[in-house]
């Protein structure tokens, strides 16, 4: 049986139901209204602004029923039903993280047990939509990336696979840009030796969300692809080392690429970032644009470069790994805000050719989020 309480002055309600007991805020819940005067209907975007709600709005009643919680606010006057469920989604009175480096309940954070089930979506079931795209989407929002098989082996593929969710974007590379590999031991330009895992272009602000590497033509052994996650990474290093894990947490380091004319790309981020309750958001990692770090102050410095090696080592571990062949018409998708990628080297001849693009994953959100709520609507 539900029950719900006013504080003295009418700031607050206090509501208990089976699912726990809450408190809201006046202010709160009127800013948060359902009704058509306050949110529009088609999109639910809110139709008044702060300065339109009285700075003393508070409580005159509150009664809940099966109907949901219903209030009155003064000094309008006004009266608005909240569904029980809502209020239950959206409860914020809850106790604050006990440790910084947190991620919600929609991440999964892996390690190289995840070999055995990466994410996999087939193309041709892919372009249909439904719910094997859905399902699909939802992986690479959980584990950061996401493998596609049975494409079609033409240039510009990859394309199609960026059609799934959002927008290509473009970037001083173009649409896209080409990773072409010839494996000849006898030149040292060409010998296929392995990349580091890495982060793309941390020197961008903001940094692309999402990339897609496809391939269309791979002959050499080897040149297995590889992906870390890399809040995975963070959390190791947390919970070694909680001070390793904070001075990378707390200062920003410098990335920088000028490597064409008319371009110098710069960006001041942390290795590894957190919003302001600790959740962790993002990773970057890429030694290769790493510039001078100066926002370190001089007594934290030793300790920054131990921090930033041990999660180098971290990131370096194959317990850390989980790696795949990329064949032709096949690709992947990751989340360049928190899975490392790279590849391993390559042992014979042969010819290795790959298409890349970036992509931002609000798209990607935005399309299984849309999915998800259409499906459950059309189950109602």
């Amino acid at each position: 049986m539900a029950s719900v309480t006013l504080s003295p002055d009418g700031s607050f309600i206090t509501l208990e139901t089976d699912a726990g007991t809450n408190r809201f805020h006046a202010i709160w819940l009127r800013d948060n209204a359902l009704d058509a005067a306050t949110r529009a209907l088609g999109n639910g975007q809110r139709l008044i602004a702060l300065r339109d709600i009285p700075a003393d709005t508070h409580f005159t009643a509150a009664t809940v029923d099966a109907d949901g919680l219903t209030v009155t606010f003064a000094p309008e006057g006004k009266t608005v039903t909240f569904p029980l469920d809502w209020l239950a989604a959206h409860n914020y009175d809850r106790a604050a993280p006990a440790t910084r480096g947190w991620t919600g309940p929609q991440i999964a954070c892996w390690d190289s047990g995840l070999m055995g089930a990466v994410p996999i979506g087939d193309f041709t079931e892919l372009v249909q939509g439904g719910r094997a795209l859905r399902d699909w989407l939802g992986q690479v929002n959980r584990y950061g990336f996401g493998k596609v098989v049975n494409g079609p082996v033409e240039e510009g593929a990859l394309f199609k696979i960026v059609d799934l969710f959002g927008y290509v974007r473009d970037t001083n590379y173009g649409k896209h840009f080409e990773v072409r590999t010839e494996v000849n031991p006898t030149n040292l330009a060409f010998t296929g030796l392995g990349l580091q895992a890495h982060t793309d272009n941390p020197y961008r602000d903001p940094v692309p969300s999402v990339q897609v590497l496809y391939c269309l033509e791979s002959s050499a052994a080897g040149g297995e692809n590889m992906v870390v996650d890399g809040f995975k990474a963070a959390q190791r290093l947390r919970d070694e080392n909680q001070a390793y894990f904070d001075v990378l947490a707390n200062h920003c380091a410098r990335f920088e690429y000028a490597g064409e004319a008319g371009v110098c790309l710069t960006a001041r981020r942390p290795m590894i970032e957190l919003a302001p309750d600790g959740e962790l958001i993002g990773v970057r990692f890429n030694n290769r644009s790493l510039a001078a770090v100066t926002d370190v102050p001089f007594d934290q410095m030793a300790t920054y470069y131990a921090a930033y090696r041990r999660l180098g080592e971290i990131i370096d571990e194959e317990t850390m790994e989980v790696t795949f062949r990329l064949d032709p018409g096949e690709g992947f998708v990751v989340d360049n805000t928190r899975v490392l990628h790279a590849r391993k080297g390559y042992s014979g001849e042969g010819k290795r050719w790959l298409q890349g693009c970036y992509a931002d994953k609000d798209g990607l959100r935005s399309r299984y989020d849309a999915m998800t709520r259409e499906m459950q609507e059309a189950a109602e």
